[in-house]
């Protein structure tokens, strides 16, 4: 669905990393895992709408007696070019074009199993609608990482829905020092029973995270960060080689309907660092 969006907030929640409510149609609902495009500016620079993650998604409930409720959903975006800049200087009221929700998101798995979330930065953003549902079921634990405790975002909203958390920085200002996929390796050594994994993150964290659980045979579902164009699978922008890729033998898969989550199985890894 494409709909005009009006800013409810937008607040910078950590150096470089913004939270944004925006008002979303009646009816609006996202599965957990799933993304918008946006168009930051009606200008032609620049042209091309960018892909976020829904971070939550509610409905307001209006002070004055009688008045309507305001169905919205937020998003999670860091400063790192000319879009997100713009982004950063829009003020409430202002109004969004969006298109989504898109792609394909997480699958819950079995009830009773434990629940592990890999995370770091913006790819925390769909994490915490997916905790939001994990937890309804399963016990959940969040391991979230990054280089300093600038990049460890929003946790105080995961604590609040129940989720036990874990955090590491690789400068040691926040949680323990180090990776954060050394905390999830320590968990699977002492988990007494069957869990299934759920993370979102830089390339490098979802590769480790890709050779943990192959290594365990443990479920793992991973959301990629690709670099999307249209969203819709039309302009093959955003592909990623899948398990069986080779160059006599291509196979890739399109992050933006075929994914962003997918199975961590179904993906084409490098080796670990």
């Amino acid at each position: 669905m494409q709909f005009i969006s009006m800013i409810l907030s937008n607040v910078e929640i950590s150096p470089g990393y913004w939270r944004m409510r925006l008002s979303a149609p009646q009816g609006f609902s996202a599965a957990p895992g799933q993304f918008v495009m946006v168009r930051v500016n009606n200008a032609i620079d620049p042209l091309l709408r960018r892909p976020f993650g829904v971070f939550d998604v509610g409905v307001s409930t209006p002070p004055q007696s009688g008045a309507v409720s305001q169905p919205y959903f937020e998003m999670l975006y860091r400063v790192v070019g000319k879009g997100t800049a713009m982004l950063a200087t829009l003020h409430e009221t202002d109004l969004l074009d969006i298109l989504g929700p898109l792609g394909r998101g997480f699958t819950l798995g079995a009830a009773g199993e434990e629940k592990l979330i890999v995370g770091g930065g913006v790819g925390l953003a769909p994490l915490y609608l997916l905790a939001r549902e994990l937890v309804k079921q399963s016990p959940v634990r969040l391991f979230a990482g990054g280089r300093t405790r600038d990049d460890i975002l929003c946790i105080t909203e995961f604590e609040r829905l129940g989720v036990e958390c874990y955090t590491a920085t690789e400068d040691g200002s926040l949680g323990e020092c180090g990776l954060v996929t050394e905390a999830l390796v320590r968990r699977l050594d002492t988990l007494p029973g069957r869990a299934a994994i759920y993370a979102c993150g830089p390339h490098g964290m979802l590769n480790a995270v890709a050779a943990i659980v192959g290594n365990r045979q443990i479920p793992c579902q991973v959301s990629l960060e690709g670099y999307m164009a249209c969203g819709v699978g039309a302009c093959l922008g955003c592909v990623a080689p899948g398990h069986g890729h080779s160059v006599e033998k291509p196979d890739f898969r399109c992050v933006c309907t075929e994914g962003p989550v997918f199975e961590a199985g179904l993906l084409q890894w490098g080796p670990a660092i």
